[in-house]
């Protein structure tokens, strides 16, 4: 079977051990699929977040094991000679959110993620790609060269139902929530910031905070030069073919599988990348999806060797103050606020285990009271809450813990959430305002301390 993604780690290195590092595509698919061995941890309710879609249905048929088991049935040719445009297939992943619990929380560690990218591009490359998913996977490109009317057609859209409708009948976006609109002004890359005291950082801009949040990116510095450190802002590579884009990790296009373009956003990265790997430098991102697929997806897009430094120099924003705050002491200026932290947990963010380094993060504002709370998948999930046959289900599993938990916190709580999918989960389900980690660093440090040492 030709493949779209590189699954020679299954071959040679065992379930779970690191790329290879030879720069092919191709390995045993099947072996990936292979891995489950049926424990049915997947079919329960109670804490993590695997399965979501389980959870919402109770049916065995939406859940990680009844997956496995299609594919199974489409490998050993029980689906025709077609069996990734069949309709047994798509059924079986109709509800999959991509949110890598299983991977995490599976004794047999079965990565769907991984497998359906696999899928959607054997099934794109069967049928070609919908235009729904070509507007969405393609993100990327359009916020870079028409953002403009990108946010011009959004906030339209939103405000006039007609065509919400249309949208909702031709491009299949459902008409029952609003679209995010891009930023009045996306951000801009500032010259280098901070004095250096505690060293030099690279910051990771993604797409979602240049566009629709630039607050973020811009909190995040200020939280940094704050700390002492000199941040730099992670730009294309001086050949790069798209020198005024942003660099992006192509999880957009990984969602929708289409993997040839978000191979082409790795290399970009990369590349980018380079000088700071080189010095051994810290490089920190703020969205989760983004960040924690470069140091996971990355190594399945036949990368080389190269793919292999990001795990030494690459930290989510939580994850650098929390190492920093462990091995170098870093205390930064903040003041407590009123009433409590609410905190949600992106479910990368709890498939990586990078919820001890955000509780260490809120450990450093002294006496504050902070509650983390016991919520599973937000149902967002990048476009599969916006699409409209899964509005529904993408409320029902919001429903299941976070949206009641964001309406019970006190109008004087902190909702933070540093997924972009849970924040606007969160403020259309419940109508309450969540803010990411930096934003809100940044609003609690104390005056004298937001001005760029």
């Amino acid at each position: 079977m030709k493949t779209h993604l590189d699954w020679s780690s299954y071959d040679t290195y065992g379930i779970g051990d690191a790329y290879s590092g030879i720069p092919t595509r191709g390995g045993n698919y099947a072996k990936a699929v292979a891995v489950c061995m049926h424990n049915r941890e997947c079919q329960r309710d109670g804490r993590g977040v695997m399965c979501p879609a389980y959870r919402i249905t109770h049916d065995p048929a939406h859940s990680t094991e009844a997956r496995v088991a299609a594919f199974k049935a489409a490998l050993n040719g029980d689906y025709g000679d077609n069996a990734f445009a069949s309709p047994e297939l798509a059924a079986a992943m109709d509800l999959c959110v991509s949110c890598k619990a299983c991977k995490k929380e599976c004794p047999s560690a079965v990565d769907m993620v991984l497998i359906k990218t696999e899928y959607l591009a054997q099934r794109n490359e069967a049928l070609g790609i919908p235009l729904r998913n070509r507007l969405m996977g393609g993100l990327p490109q359009w916020l870079a060269h028409g953002r403009g009317l990108l946010r011009l057609l959004a906030r339209a859209r939103n405000a006039l139902p007609p065509l919400a409708w249309a949208g909702e009948k031709f491009l299949g976006l459902t008409a029952k929530r609003p679209l995010p609109p891009p930023a009045k002004k996306p951000f801009v890359d500032p010259p280098p910031q901070g004095s250096g005291e505690r060293g030099d950082v690279y910051l990771l801009v993604d797409t979602f905070a240049r566009h629709f949040d630039p607050l973020i990116a811009e909190s995040a510095i200020k939280v940094l030069v704050a700390g002492g450190y000199r941040v730099t802002i992670a730009k294309p590579a001086p050949d790069d073919p798209e020198p005024h884009r942003g660099l992006c990790c192509g999880r957009t296009y990984l969602s929708m599988g289409m993997v040839d373009k978000a191979r082409f956003e790795a290399q970009r990265i990369l590349k980018a990348l380079a000088p700071a790997f080189d010095k051994g430098l810290p490089v920190i991102g703020l969205e989760p999806s983004c960040l924690l697929s470069m140091r996971d997806e990355f190594y399945s897009l036949g990368l080389g060797a190269d793919v292999s430094r990001l795990n030494k120099n690459l930290y989510l924003f939580e994850e650098f103050l929390a190492r920093e705050a462990q091995r170098k002491g870093l205390k930064l200026p903040l003041k407590k606020r009123d009433g409590k932290i609410v905190v949600h947990g992106h479910c990368h963010q709890k498939a990586f285990g990078v919820m001890k380094a955000l509780k260490k993060t809120l450990a450093l504002i002294e006496g504050q009271e902070v509650e983390i709370l016991d919520t599973g998948c937000c149902g967002g999930a990048g476009a599969f809450g916006y699409e409209a046959e899964h509005f529904e289900p993408a409320r029902q599993m919001a429903e299941l813990a976070l949206l009641p938990a964001a309406r019970a916190a006190a109008p004087e709580d902190a909702v933070v959430a540093d997924g972009f999918s849970c924040r606007h989960q969160i403020a259309d389900g419940a109508a309450r305002k969540a803010v990411h980690m930096a934003v809100l660093l940044a609003d609690m440090l104390k005056i004298d301390a937001e001005k760029p040492a």
